[in-house]
């Protein structure tokens, strides 16, 4: 037979425990970036929040932190086009978006339209291409809502395992979805996708569950053990320490693009696709690094 005190025990812990499973505190992102342009030697920032053609942004909003992440496509370059011109001024407008309220956090791939389409409609001309990932925090509901168009992307991480990661979309090999704005009279000789072509995704996240938003240039140069390995450095959520983490993955994701004789995850793609390919991929590489933590003013 169970004592009064026992029995109080149990019923607290059955309280606590339901508590526990439908958490009414706020989450928040505790964010930090770091990258390099492939041109530049060590990580800065260029006309804002660009790594080179690489564009990031980190907004909050009263009902939501989000992030995201776009790689302007090079071949632009060839053509007298600055490719960060396209990155930086979609990831700019979508920043905005955010902070004036004209979203839905459960919609990512609304903030990505609605963005898209304001830049075909500026009389500013713009031209380029890039691909694209937006990661929604609700804070409230504490879910995670993400739309990802091409090879940029993120990962969760939970208990030192991925949990939760982006699927890249690619037309064929080193050709991702991108969004894009061709000169007049050249549309259909420029590959360009749909914003609503994104892959979106919703699920539950936890206090202190590890988000990493990044372009291609990590993942094509890191593979997931050794991102893990870097996470494991990353023992509190505070800024300085997230921020720190961050840098040494970008670092070290900068150090493997230039060696000649590193098996990449993109020298194993190539293979995979019939070319001879070894070595790491110079490329932007642009991280955004974020801890679940509980949200306070």
């Amino acid at each position: 037979m169970l004592s009064v005190l026992s029995y109080g025990r149990l019923v607290a812990r059955a309280v606590f425990g339901g508590l526990s499973q439908t958490d009414g505190r706020d989450y928040s992102l505790v964010t930090a970036s770091c990258g390099f342009g492939k041109d530049f030697c060590k990580g800065i920032l260029k006309k804002g929040m660009c790594y080179g053609d690489d564009a990031c942004f980190i907004a909050r909003h009263r009902s939501a932190d989000v992030l995201g992440v776009a790689d302007g496509v090079g071949g632009w370059r060839d053509y007298g086009v600055d490719p960060s011109q396209f990155s930086g001024t979609l990831m700019k407008t979508c920043e905005r978006l955010v902070k004036e309220g004209r979203f839905v956090p459960s919609n990512p791939v609304g903030v990505l339209t609605a963005s898209y389409y304001e830049l075909l409609q500026n009389k500013v001309p713009l031209l380029g291409s890039s691909t694209a990932c937006i990661v929604v925090l609700d804070r409230q509901s504490h879910r995670l809502h993400t739309a990802n168009l091409g090879d940029s992307g993120f990962l969760v991480v939970r208990g030192g395992e991925v949990v939760h990661r982006s699927d890249e979309q690619q037309h064929y090999f080193n050709t991702p979805f991108q969004l894009s704005i061709a000169p007049p009279g050249a549309e259909g000789a420029v590959l360009s996708d749909s914003p609503d072509a994104a892959d979106s995704s919703s699920f539950d996240v936890q206090l202190g569950d590890i988000i990493l938003t990044a372009s291609d240039g990590l993942f094509d140069n890191m593979p997931d053990y050794m991102i893990l390995q870097e996470l494991k450095k990353l023992k509190n959520s505070n800024y300085e320490s997230v921020q720190q983490t961050a840098r040494s993955i970008a670092e070290q994701a900068h150090v493997l693009a230039y060696d000649p004789n590193y098996m990449s995850p993109f020298a194993q793609f190539a293979c995979d696709n019939g070319l001879n390919v070894r070595g790491g991929k110079p490329d932007d590489i642009t991280v955004l690094l974020s801890v679940v933590a509980e949200y306070t003013d």
